[in-house]
């Protein structure tokens, strides 16, 4: 089969934008909130988060089934090594975004919902205060989901400049595979 013919899924474009997108969406909420101390964005952010879980997880177990799709032409071997890493990268770190943020929020004694569906109860105090049920665990999740937010912003700029150096530099059919074209 000719590589630069070569076809995606519907459902590995489709699992593609919705996570890319909602990825990028929820880092920029994340830093907004966080920089003007907008509260009431955190339930919205964690549901949106917690719903993206589901199809992330779905994404990693076909992309570890199914494999990497084939490259569309030959690359040097530095561009296929970077690649490897940032799709690594890229895939390990939409799993541990929202891991790390349920880990923050459920230790941390605010709960766990979607919506107002309680999946784990918080732990307020009297004061209104939340009183972490592991605060360890509470803060490992906290540098994590913060670490992460930098290394995906890295990862995801370097991907996108990827995707158009395939377009506009090495004309190939990369991006346009990746829009069901």
């Amino acid at each position: 089969m000719n590589k630069e013919n070569q076809k995606m899924t519907g459902m590995t474009i489709f699992l593609h934008w919705l996570i890319g997108l909602s990825i990028i969406t929820l880092i920029a909420v994340g830093l907004y909130m966080s920089e003007n101390e907008v509260w009431d964005l955190y339930p919205i952010h964690k549901s949106i988060g917690i719903i993206l879980f589901v199809f992330i997880l779905y994404r990693v177990i076909r992309r570890l089934i199914r494999g990497w799709p084939e490259p569309v032409s030959q690359y040097a071997k530095h561009e296929i090594v970077l690649s490897k890493i940032i799709h690594w990268v890229l895939l390990i770190g939409t799993l541990m975004f929202p891991i790390s943020g349920m880990m923050m929020s459920g230790a941390g004694g605010h709960g766990i919902a979607v919506f107002g569906f309680e999946l784990l109860a918080s732990n307020y105090n009297a004061a209104g205060e939340a009183i972490a049920l592991n605060p360890t665990l509470a803060e490992v999740g906290h540098e994590t989901h913060e670490i992460l937010g930098t290394v995906m912003m890295i990862a995801i700029a370097l991907h996108i400049i990827g995707a158009w150096k395939h377009h506009l530099v090495d004309k190939d059919n990369t991006l346009k595979r990746m829009l069901g074209k």
